[in-house]
């Protein structure tokens, strides 16, 4: 079942991805995966969300950043500028961002990252295409494909209250429907319909 939703910005915590951090010549790099394929994220209990493997079908080729903890005057790299790199493989979303050695705030970052004290992600998305199950004491969404504003490595990846709010509503409103559609069919029924 496929449920229609506005567009707002979303964002999606991610699984402990374990970034590296890499020197090469003078460059330097933070590199992970910033969204897993197929793997269950709690919205809360008794809702989980999942990315299919089609999610970023098409939506690498816009000009996406990479953020520190998705704020926005916190931007680590971009690819329309050549330093961010994003890519799909079976396992997920990886990227590869080149950190800016004259930015304390990148710098301090990378340092937090290698010493291991920052190892998370976090995406910032619309969502295009979803699927919806309502397993009776579990709902989940499949999310089959997002237009992708922003990549972030972040330290307490978090859903916004929006967002929850947003799935919460969509519940209300699936299983409102489906009540409405069972009403009518057992009305049918009893009309021998």
């Amino acid at each position: 079942m496929r449920e229609e939703r506005g567009n707002e910005m979303r964002q999606m915590k991610g699984k402990i991805s374990k970034f590296e951090t890499r020197e090469d010549s003078e460059d330097l790099y933070i590199s992970g995966y910033f969204a897993v394929f197929g793997s269950d994220y709690e919205l809360w209990p008794g809702a989980t969300e999942s990315v299919a493997d089609t999610a970023f079908d098409g939506a690498l080729s816009d000009d996406i950043r990479c953020l520190a903890d998705h704020e926005t005057r916190l931007v680590l790299g971009r690819t329309r500028a050549g330093t961010l790199t994003l890519k799909t493989d079976s396992r997920g979303l990886w990227g590869e961002v080149r950190i800016n050695r004259n930015d304390m705030d990148a710098m301090n970052l990378y340092e937090r990252v290698k010493r291991g004290d920052v190892d998370q992600c976090s995406f910032g998305f619309d969502i295009l295409d979803e699927e919806f199950e309502d397993r009776g004491n579990e709902v989940h969404w499949t999310i089959k494909k997002v237009k992708l504003y922003e990549v972030s490595i972040v330290t307490f990846p978090a859903y916004t209250e929006t967002s929850v709010s947003a799935r919460k509503s969509q519940i209300e409103t699936l299983r409102r429907r489906s009540l409405e559609a069972w009403r009518e069919r057992m009305l049918g029924r009893l009309k021998g319909e």
